[in-house]
Formats: structure tokens, C-alpha cells, sequence
């Protein structure tokens, strides 16, 4: 709780309890901030807010009617400095490491999370303090929870931060005023379509990060991407197979339940061992051992911490429950996420895959996911996920074509138990798409659903 005339020079006695730019989270002795939106206008929903109880309102623009509330310019940046100083955020107390692309944002963060020391991670999977784990809204959450959870990590006295920084989160400028001391580019290959009206907007938003770079900041990408290949910055590290970047991946030896990564840097020359397997998680493996160093952690113990690296939840996710056949749990939703999963595992006696596609996304990908799943699976099983507003047969339909070879179950649970109870020794069962995500988006609402649970009630009631 701030005093008001602690956060904006007025002469008020209010007590402010929270703050928000969402009237939908508006609660009694809240202070809103009516911003302008990407594609939403806050300041239409001020008689919304005050309707729930908020008590003052920061607008760029004089209210029609009679409310307490204060006209600013610049609004946005206003509402970034209240947040500062409600959750009594320094912001230069931290030091941040973004990290953006379509595939592998949180495997690679969730990785240097671990690999450095007092290192907070804010991602997908929620926010990671030490041993506390709390929930998000959002990849990169929206400003007034971001500070929050900033609050949270420096009450922690965690002075490092790794966060995955979407293309959504860019384009509606969620992490202005935050400046990274690296920056990391994992791939870029098209995804939020819906949202960017073009992959050259998108591209350019993910780009957006490198002007949040500190002026000494640097920038670590995969070089063997054919859009980040052209990137220019002049503090810039690459990776890659190709013997012209920077640290250059030499060899790999894929096991079936760990990689080895001969990886060499001028003089230098190392021997990864990972738990994670795949040639996506080469590139994540490798990006995230290179920020490490930049942070100057001893080549040693990041070799032993890597080796050491306990599964990331929903990605590429072995499960263990007794069975005699591989169950791998991973959020793979992309064209590029799914391709990469399947030739993983191309080498198991039999394939079967659950998938789906979620609603009210870019519909033009369906087709080739389908494509891919039944090319590259024994068995393919396709499924409803988050169709929101759309119906999952018309999903499906637009995924399998004039296609014969496979299953429509719609209800995923059933799809998923079907899946398991068909797996025998040497197969693997992939589960696709939402990953350790606890809610299924049906209409405007969020269903509690985990694809985990399902799994895990399956195996009980054997």
C-alpha cells in the first residue's frame, strides 16, 4: 500500500492498494492507468474501473465526467515510473538477460537461470526465485505484474534476472525502460501471425530488443538462421555449425537420453554433456553456456552444472511412470518446434504423436503441422488445443486435408489415454503443443486442464 501523493505530486490522503492498467483486475482503492494499447484503448474502460472500486485515475485526456484523476503526456512511461515506485523497484539493482526467437525461448532461459548465480527467471513457466515458483499471465508479463515480480526478486536479494522476451511483449512495449546486458537470439521462423500483420513486422519486433541493449551489452545469436545471419550490431557473439561463426559446434553425439557437444572458441575446446537431447537443444545448450561465460562462471563449473541440469518442465519432458515406452511432454506448437521434435526421435520402433492446433492463430500453419505429424509419426492423433472460439473439427480438418491415416479424437484427455494405452516397449509417445500449461482456452474462458495430470491419473488408475 503507497500513499497517492507518494506516487504522483498531488495533495491527497488516498491510500493506493494496487495498480493496474487492466480494468478487469481492478479492485477496491486501486489506482488505473488508462494507457493506450496496441490494439485497445484503456482509457474506454475508466467507468469500467471505477465501477470496481479504483480510487484515481492517470489518463492522457480530461474525463467526461467528475472523478478524481490526473492528465499526463506520455502516459506510458508515466505508468512504467508509478510501477517503480509502488513496488519500490531500482531497477539498476539488476542485472538482465533477455532472450527472444519463435523456438527455444525457455529452455535457453531456464537454463542460464541455473547456470547463474542469484538468477531469477520470468518466462512462460511462470517466475523462479530461488526455490519459489510463482504464476504469470504471459510469456513477458504485463507492466504492473512485471514490477511486481521484480519487487518479489529483489526482496529475494537475487540480483540477476534471465527472462524470455516474446514479439508480443515488444510490440506493446512491456520492457521499455529496461536495459539488458545480453541480449540472446535463439531462432526466428514465424509464429504470432495473428498478432503482426506480417513476418517482416514480426522479425522487426523481435529486432526491437537489440535497443534495449546497454551500451556495452552484447548479443548472442544463432548464426545458422537464415534471418539472424544478417544481423548487425557491433557487440555480437555467433554459433553454429559453420566453421565462420564465433564458437563453432564441431560435433555432436545424440543419445538416446543425453547429447555430447564438442564445441570450440579460438584456442578453446569443450566437451558438453546435456541431459537434453535434440538438435534444438544444441543451440540452447550452447547459447546459454556462452552467456555464462560472459558472466565470467568458470568454464568448469558451468561444464558440471550443465551435466547436472534437471529436466525443463514441458520441454522435451521425459515422464516416468513404470511404463516400458518413452513419454516426452513438449510445448512444440511451431512448423520448426514440431520438425524438430519429430527428427529427435526418429529412431524409436514406433512414433505416436498427440497434437493439435489452438484457435484463433495463425490457421495458414495447420496444414503443414498435420503434414509433418503424419509424415513423421507411425501413428498420428490429432486433438483440440485452446481452440478458444473456433470449433476443433474445423481445426482438424484444416490439419489432416483429404488425409485417411489417423485419429480425430477431439477431447484431448481421451486422445492422450488413447495414445498410451496403444504405446508398446520401444515406442515413444510425443504429447504436443501445450506442455506443462494448466489451462485449456475454450471460448473467452480458461479451463483448468494439464496435460501432465492426465498422464499422471492415467498411470494410477492401471
Amino acid at each position: 500500500m503507497k500513499k497517492l501523493s507518494d506516487l504522483i505530486p498531488i495533495d491527497s490522503h488516498l491510500e493506493v492498494e494496487g495498480i493496474t492498467d487492466d480494468s478487469r483486475l481492478v479492485q477496491n482503492n486501486y489506482l488505473f492507468v488508462a494507457t493506450k494499447g496496441f490494439h485497445v484503448d484503456h482509457f474506454d474502460y475508466v467507468e469500467d474501473a471505477i465501477h470496481k472500486g479504483c480510487c484515481f485515475v492517470i489518463c492522457d485526456r480530461e474525463l467526461p465526467f467528475s472523478f478524481p484523476h490526473l492528465v499526463v503526456e506520455n502516459i506510458h512511461d508515466v505508468y512504467i515510473e508509478l510501477c517503480k515506485k509502488f513496488y519500490d523497484v531500482d531497477i539498476d539493482f539488476f542485472s538482465f538477460v533477455g532472450i527472444t526467437g519463435t523456438d527455444g525461448k525457455t529452455t535457453t532461459t531456464s537454463i542460464v537461470s541455473h547456470l547463474l548465480d542469484s538468477c531469477a527467471y520470468i518466462g512462460t513457466n511462470g517466475v523462479q526465485i530461488y526455490d519459489k515458483e510463482y504464476d504469470t499471465s504471459n510469456t513477458t508479463p504485463c507492466i504492473s505484474e512485471l514490477y511486481h515480480d521484480f519487487q518479489r526478486i529483489q526482496e529475494s536479494d537475487c540480483r540477476k534476472i534471465a527472462m524470455e522476451v516474446s514479439s508480443e511483449a515488444l510490440l506493446h512495449h512491456r520492457v521499455d525502460g529496461i536495459m539488458y546486458d545480453v541480449v540472446g537470439f535463439t531462432n526466428i521462423t514465424g509464429d504470432h501471425l495473428n498478432i503482426h500483420p506480417s513476418f517482416d513486422n514480426y522479425v522487426s519486433s523481435k529486432m526491437e530488443l537489440l535497443n534495449h541493449l546497454k551500451p556495452d551489452g552484447i548479443v548472442v545469436y544463432n548464426g545458422d538462421d537464415s534471418i539472424l545471419k544478417k544481423l548487425d550490431y557491433p557487440n555480437k557473439i555467433s554459433f553454429g555449425f559453420l566453421e565462420d561463426h564465433d564458437y563453432v559446434i564441431r560435433d555432436v553425439e545424440y543419445l538416446r537420453r543425453k547429447t555430447i557437444i564438442h564445441l570450440s572458441y579460438r584456442e578453446n575446446n569443450w566437451e558438453i554433456c546435456t541431459p537434453f537431447v535434440g538438435k534444438y537443444n544444441v543451440y540452447n545448450v550452447v547459447m546459454a553456456f556462452i552467456i555464462g561465460r560472459l558472466f565470467r562462471v568458470d568454464d568448469s563449473l558451468l561444464l558440471d552444472k550443465i551435466k547436472k541440469l534437471s529436466p525443463i518442465k514441458g520441454r522435451g519432458e521425459f515422464l516416468d511412470f513404470g511404463q516400458d515406452f518413452d513419454i516426452v511432454l513438449d510445448y512444440a506448437h511451431t512448423v520448426n518446434g514440431i520438425q524438430s521434435v519429430l527428427d529427435t526421435f526418429w529412431d524409436y520402433d514406433r512414433i505416436i504423436t498427440v497434437t493439435g492446433s489452438a484457435g484463433g492463430r495463425e490457421s495458414k500453419k495447420r496444414s503443414l503441422i498435420g503434414k509433418l505429424v503424419m509424415e513423421k509419426s507411425d501413428i498420428a492423433i490429432f486433438t483440440m488445443d485452446d481452440p478458444r472460439f473456433e470449433d476443433v473439427d474445423d481445426i482438424i480438418d484444416q490439419m489432416v486435408g483429404d488425409a485417411k491415416d489417423y485419429y480425430r479424437i477431439v477431447d484431448r484427455e481421451e486422445a492422450i489415454c488413447f495414445a498410451l494405452t496403444i504405446a508398446s516397449p520401444k515406442s515413444v509417445v510425443l504429447i504436443l503443443g501445450k506442455g506443462r500449461d494448466n489451462y485449456m482456452a475454450i471460448g473467452d474462458k480458461k479451463i483448468h486442464y494439464n496435460d501432465y495430470d492426465v498422464i499422471s491419473n492415467y498411470f494410477k488408475r492401471e
